[in-house]
Formats: structure tokens, sequence, C-alpha cells
């Protein structure tokens, strides 16, 4: 049995979709694909692999999955794991081949692109652009000697990918994220995936841009120099746009700090932590002093922040960046 475990975002989808490019599973291979809404990382603890079973794990933080790992590893499964968030302790065993970069700027797909050697690098380009590393899509692009309306195509369609993996439930997305990896991977080019009319991508697009309007019309809860707080309601696009909504408000203000704060049915609060684009360090450790928050350097998040510690979150925010 193949597995592939993935983040359901722009970073977990692309980087599956080089590596089941380069190493299709044949006919006949029995495969599930293992994901999730952005935020559902606890993925390798949802099935069992057995000895002489392959997993693969893309963009899901170790840390967050070591018990789960180390059952599928005493079980004989072979795992191959590429990942850029905080992994912990990293297991010393013959069966897994672990391949983990905590630098700020990299994401999953850059990874996965380095062991393939670039076969689809205008994938790992679309997927810098999409996990917010816009300085290293266009620093990859005028490398790849893209032009300027094509390095603006690969970025929006990264955007959009992105997009669709923020909701609490899979139903708040437009489509569930092993849905649209399986649409995807027709298209060995990102290119390919804008010219056809067909595709996600138009759908995509115009369901971001209804989000987004709704978004950009909602004033700032908190604002300082330091940071800026904007909180959405508990609604399917509040959901889906809180994540590429904090990526924006970021790229247009890179000094300053950005949290989206978006109320949950039982009135706790989902938060995405952006660190100042000019400073990328720090998000994962104050999210994590939060009982159910975590994430990386650049970004982070709490899963359901009690609305009686937006005081003290604000406060953890504006002390780091301060």
């Amino acid at each position: 049995m193949y597995y592939d475990v993935f983040n359901g975002d722009a970073d977990g989808i692309i980087a599956l979709l080089q590596w089941r490019l380069a190493y299709p599973v044949t006919d006949g291979q029995q495969h599930m694909l293992v994901t999730g809404v952005k935020r559902d990382i606890a993925l390798l603890g949802k099935f069992e692999a057995r000895q002489g079973d392959s997993v693969t794990v893309l963009d899901i933080s170790m840390e967050k999955n070591h018990e789960a790992l180390a059952v599928h590893l005493q079980h004989g499964a072979k795992v191959f794991y590429a990942d850029h968030h905080r992994a912990g302790d990293i297991p010393e065993h013959e069966m897994l081949d672990a391949h983990i970069d905590l630098d700020a700027n990299t994401c999953t797909a850059l990874i996965v692109d380095g062991l393939l050697q670039g076969q689809y690098h205008h994938w790992a380009i679309t997927a810098a652009y999409g996990d917010n590393l816009i300085a290293k899509g266009d620093e990859l692009a005028k490398v790849a000697d893209l032009s300027a309306e094509q390095a603006a195509q690969l970025k929006e369609l990264g955007t959009l990918i992105n997009y669709n993996g923020y909701g609490s439930t899979v139903a708040d997305l437009h489509f569930a994220p092993d849905a649209l990896f399986t649409a995807l991977l027709q298209y060995t080019s990102p290119f390919d995936v804008i010219a056809d009319q067909s595709s996600p991508f138009y759908q995509l697009k115009a369901a971001y841009e209804q989000d987004m309007a709704n978004a950009k019309a909602i004033s700032p809860m908190h604002q300082s120099p330091t940071l800026t707080v904007i909180e959405l309601p508990d609604e399917a696009w509040a959901r889906r746009i809180s994540g590429v909504f904090g990526n924006l408000l970021a790229n247009n203000a890179p000094n300053s700090a950005h949290a989206v704060f978006t109320m949950n049915k039982d009135k706790t609060y989902t938060v995405s932590l952006r660190a100042p684009l000019n400073n990328k360090q720090g998000a994962g450790d104050i999210c994590s002093q939060f009982a159910t928050g975590g994430g990386r350097a650049a970004a982070a998040g709490v899963n359901a922040l009690d609305k009686n510690d937006i005081g003290h979150f604000i406060e953890a925010v504006e002390s780091y960046y301060g």
C-alpha cells in the first residue's frame, strides 16, 4: 500500500504533485491519499501502515506526529518525510528517510524540487508563491527566465491553491484537498492549468475575489506600528480567506506583524499570525505559548484561542516584535 500524507495547502499539494509526477503510483497498486484542511496536521494517526507499505509525508510537522510516526516505523513501513516545520527529535531509523529544513525562506515543495533536481521547477515556484515566500518566488522566477507576466500567473495560481486549504472542515472548501491534488495531477506544468478554461483555477479565482472583497471591508480590531489584528466572523467565507488575507496584509506592511482572528462556532478564535516579512522569526514560538498553537518562524497559528486570552495574545506579539 502507498500512503501519501500531505498538508491540504499549496505547499503540501504541490510537493506531492511534483513527487508523483516523478514517481507515479502505477495502475493496480493500492494507493491512499491522507490529507485535510490546512490546520489538520495530525495525519499520521489516521491509518495503520504495515511492513512493505510505503508512506510519503509532506508538509506536516514531525513534532505533531511523532508518536504515530514511531508506530509506523515499528510496524516496518518505509517512510519518506519532507517538511519545513518544527520537527522535534528526528528518529534515527533505517526505514526513515527524512529531509527537514527549518529555513524561513524555504518550503516543502522547494525541498522536493531540490531532491528532484528541478524536474518540475515551475510547480515549485508556484508553491513558493502560495506559501507566501514572495521574494523567494520572484528570485526563482527570475533565475528561471520567466517573464513578469508568467511570474504573476504562478503567483496567482499558488495563492489560489493555498486559499482553498483554509477552513474549519473540508465542507468550507471549494475542493477537498485530495480532489484538488487529483485534478492538478493531470497537468505537468502550472501554465497548463491556467491555459485550461475548465481547470480549478477559474472557479477558485472567482470565489477568492468575492471572499477577499468581504475581508477588505472589515476594519481592524487592534492596530499599532507593531501589530494589526483583524477579526472575521463565524462564516465559511471568512474561514476560507483567513490565511491568504493575512498574507496580503503582511505583504502590504512588511515591518509589522499581522493576525487574523476567525470566530469558531464555540466562540473561540482560530488565529493566523504572520511575523513581519522583514523579521521572519518568532511566530511559532509565540503561538506555541497557547494550548492549541504552533507553527513555524514566519507563520503560525492557534486553533482555538479563548476570548479571554485575546489580550494576552496581543500582548505577547507586541512584546516580541515591539
